[in-house]
């Protein structure tokens, strides 16, 4: 015999608070399961009797509604299964609604999340969120789960199972988190579920980042790969262009490098839109990248043209694509940076995000942070700080040296 019951699930946060989750409570065999409805309730609000929400609540009427339109839905899975002679376990009957229900999935928003992200054309976020999604599917053994089922305690076995078996790192799965964070803000935002299951913030799951070594290359190392004999025209003469293109203007993203036009550049000067987050920006060529140019004129086919010859079959309308291609650019690029490196002895790992650190790197204190944001083109000056703080020591080399001066001269027996 299987029962149902409308119920508040009471559920420990520390040692001193508890909430009250409205819940539908099955039970078949002695056995129970529960299936919870998104919303904590306070009990002065709860008619256990009645098992309904009690007018004292704003939204008593929305949720006896949900109540009730959630209890036909299990009533008719008991009932179907009692018809096909079947018995099921409590845990098989609140699975069986799980799977027939989207309005409180986390997949089934996931899966809107990237069709929204797609009819933006914003490919690369869509795959890496598509990514991300599988990921945690595959934690829950490709089961459903709903936002209420996230909690503190989820979020902790799915940090293990990321480090453990899928090698995961630190940075890694805080980048997981804040995708499930994503959803759990438009969850709440639509009225999904209460902004009381929100498991992230203080005193619950918090989300920080590590530090991550910057290193990049000294003077010497840029002009070791300016000095390189390379035959012109080929992959590496192309990528060696890339990678000093990309250095001589501040670190500018390989992704908007590759979408670069030629009306892009008016007097000189470089005029584009920053493909993360929109921005406008506008820097004087320097001499080295009109120079590094000039490979490339010989093969412009109009004003509004390609500079760089990954894009120009692809043509400028955002599609999957040309996500694919630039993809497969950046890590050809990469890799050829490795065979750049060994030629020009240098024992660094070099990407074409070092470009970005090696300015940062030969900058170091020699200009003003204010000068460098605008460079940088970073939203805040703490941002700028921050960042080329990775590369400024001389102060604490100098201190370092001061305190232990006193045994310079002696040798060590």
């Amino acid at each position: 015999m299987v029962h149902l019951k409308a119920i508040l699930h009471p559920k420990k946060l520390n040692k001193t608070e508890i909430i009250y989750r409205l819940a539908l409570r099955v039970t078949s065999f002695r056995r129970r399961s529960y299936f919870h409805l998104g919303y904590n309730i306070d009990p002065k609000d709860w008619d256990e009797k009645a098992e309904k929400v009690k007018k004292s609540h704003p939204k008593y009427q929305h949720l006896n509604r949900l109540i009730r339109k959630k209890y036909d839905q299990l009533d008719d899975i008991i009932y179907e299964a009692e018809r096909n002679k079947k018995q099921l376990s409590a845990k098989q009957i609140t699975d069986k609604i799980r799977s027939n229900k989207n309005n409180n999935s986390f997949f089934a928003l996931a899966k809107e999340h990237g069709e929204d992200l797609e009819k933006s054309k914003k490919f690369n976020r869509a795959i890496s969120d598509r990514s991300k999604a599988k990921i945690i599917k595959d934690f829950t053994k490709g089961k459903d789960v709903l936002f209420p089922e996230i909690d503190e305690s989820f979020l902790r076995r799915f940090k293990v199972y990321l480090k453990n078996e899928k090698n995961n790192s630190e940075r890694s799965v805080m980048n997981s988190y804040v995708f499930i964070r994503l959803l759990f803000n438009r969850a709440i935002k639509r009225g999904i579920i209460d902004q009381t299951f929100y498991p992230f913030g203080r005193g619950k799951i918090l989300i920080k980042y590590p530090e991550s070594l910057k290193i990049g290359l000294t003077e010497e190392e840029i002009l070791k790969i300016e000095q390189l004999d390379l035959q012109k025209h080929t992959p590496l003469w192309h990528t060696r262009n890339i990678f000093l293109f990309s250095f001589y203007l501040a670190g500018i993203r390989i992704t908007d490098l590759l979408h670069l036009k030629w009306n892009d550049i008016v007097d000189d000067r470089l005029f584009y839109r920053m493909k993360k987050n929109a921005k406008l920006d506008s820097l004087r060529l320097p001499e080295k990248v009109i120079e590094i140019l000039e490979f490339y004129r010989t093969d412009q086919r109009s004003y509004a043209d390609f500079i760089f010859p990954e894009l120009k079959k692809v043509g400028g309308d955002e599609t999957k694509q040309k996500y694919s291609v630039i993809k497969s650019a950046i890590k050809k690029h990469n890799s050829n940076l490795k065979d750049i490196a060994d030629l020009a002895e240098i024992d660094k790992k070099i990407t074409n995000h070092i470009a970005r650190d090696s300015f940062g790197n030969i900058a170091g204190d020699k200009v003003s942070p204010q000068m460098l944001q605008k460079l940088y083109r970073h939203s805040s000056l703490s941002t700028t700080i921050g960042y080329q703080g990775n590369f400024v020591h001389a102060s604490s080399d100098q201190a370092l040296d001061e305190i232990l001066k006193f045994s310079n001269g002696n040798k060590i027996n």
